[in-house]
């Protein structure tokens, strides 16, 4: 009977171990039932945002460039101190009198303009001229001038002159009236300036040649593009 009942017992322990050699693991059980999930995608970049329009600033900056470059070049004081010099044969020295009394009153000149002229006048004359106009980055221009001049004024001339130009933007601005007062305004060694204006244009006319004028003779000189046997 014992022998019996110890046999029963074997059989169901052999029984059991086998039924649990057969059962998978917890883990792999585990890990075929709930597989990982998969992460979501990642998120479209966002639209990149356009740049407002820079078209207006770049057309300004454009603009104000081209009202600079319209500016006409000017002179340097050296520039005109030999060229005076050269060209009505004084000295440097008495060159650069006169041309620091011009820089000193009117600044730097964007022209100027080296011809003759020839007048005679006593209570009254005429007085005409031609020479060359020149600016920075343009060619030399043939400009003729004409005008009265009345007052007192003793004595004939042949003369060369020496005309500085300032605010002449353009060649063609000079051919208008200018007033002014042409006599003893400055001397410097034989160099004599005054000053005719315009609007907003300058000429001042350095002076030297073989008559000796005095007083302050009160008139104009019109420019033009050729000579005018009549200044009025």
């Amino acid at each position: 009977m014992i022998s019996r009942l110890a046999i029963l017992a074997g059989v169901s322990l052999l029984i059991a171990g086998q039924a649990l050699a057969q059962k998978p693991a917890y883990p792999t059980t585990l890990a075929q039932a709930a597989p990982a999930p998969v992460p979501d995608a990642a998120p479209p970049p966002p639209a990149p945002v356009a740049a407002p329009p820079a078209a207006p600033v770049a057309a300004a900056t454009g603009a104000a460039a081209t009202t600079a470059s319209d500016k006409a070049a000017t002179y340097t004081e050296d520039e005109l101190v030999h060229r005076v010099s050269d060209f009505m044969g004084v000295t440097a020295e008495t060159a650069g009198g006169i041309i620091e009394k011009t820089f000193k009153d009117q600044g730097r000149p964007t022209a100027y303009i080296a011809g003759e002229e020839g007048s005679a006048a006593f209570v009254a004359g005429l007085r005409y001229g031609k020479g060359l106009l020149y600016m920075k980055g343009r060619p030399a221009m043939t400009v003729y001038w004409q005008g009265p001049s009345v007052g007192f004024d003793v004595g004939g001339n042949g003369s060369r002159v020496f005309v500085l130009c300032y605010n002449l933007q353009y060649p063609d601005a000079v051919f208008r009236r200018f007033p002014g007062v042409d006599g003893s305004a400055y001397f410097v060694g034989g160099l004599g300036v005054n000053y005719q204006r315009a609007d907003d244009i300058t000429m001042a006319p350095i002076r030297a040649g073989l008559g000796f004028r005095l007083g302050a003779n009160v008139g104009y000189l019109s420019y033009s593009r050729k000579r005018n046997i009549l200044p009025f």
